[in-house]
């Protein structure tokens, strides 16, 4: 017993951000946790507020002090202002607020479970301009060392959001990897892009 528990705080730890409509109980965190079993993986369910969802994922970081942090989608941008950790951003939605309204105002429903029970939310103009206000000063905290701790993942048929040019000018193309896929990670994906780039952060 005594040797498992050192075994278990010995394990690398990385923080996956879920995005839009999902939580931390989702295929890609399923996929994750099987394949990366010398890791601990901290996933928790994001609060319909940006702000709030920002504040969650920094006193989480204090906590847990991951090794590297995972965003997909929604869950890139705020990765991206997670500035001090080691973080890699997939298929990042930096306009969130330009999404939200088209298609998404009003009831939504959750993809996956959540710890809270919560199966839908709402989405309001309030909501909305929540997210514009973080937007205006999402990219404000990139210099030289925030440069080194990036990488940025893009899916080469992604039909949703297409950042690369702007993560390119910011971070440089050098931080930049394009893989064979759509928005939505697969398994295959997760097992042959995403799991090697995490392994490289391991202690």
């Amino acid at each position: 017993m005594f040797e498992t528990s050192l075994n278990m705080e010995r394990k690398n730890k990385l923080l996956y951000v879920h995005g839009f409509a999902s939580s931390g109980s989702s295929g890609t965190v399923m996929t994750l946790r099987h394949h990366l079993d010398s890791w601990r993986v901290i996933a928790p369910d994001l609060p319909v507020d940006p702000f709030e969802s920002l504040e969650l994922l920094r006193t989480i970081i204090a906590e847990e002090q991951p090794d590297v942090v995972i965003g997909t989608s929604m869950g890139g941008m705020y990765v991206q202002q997670l500035w001090g950790v080691p973080r890699i951003i997939v298929n990042p939605s930096f306009e969130m607020s330009r999404s939200l309204l088209f298609g998404k105002m009003g009831r939504n429903k959750y993809m996956s479970k959540r710890k809270d029970g919560a199966t839908e939310f709402r989405i309001d103009k309030s909501v909305v301009e929540r997210f514009k206000q973080m937007e205006k000063t999402q990219f404000d905290g990139v210099d030289d060392n925030e440069k080194e701790l990036l990488t940025a993942l893009f899916g080469d048929k992604d039909p949703i959001v297409n950042y690369y040019s702007l993560v390119a000018e910011l971070y440089g193309e050098d931080r930049c990897i394009r893989f064979k896929g759509e928005h939505r990670l697969n398994d295959e994906v997760v097992k042959k892009v995403v799991i090697p780039i995490v392994q490289k952060y391991a202690n």
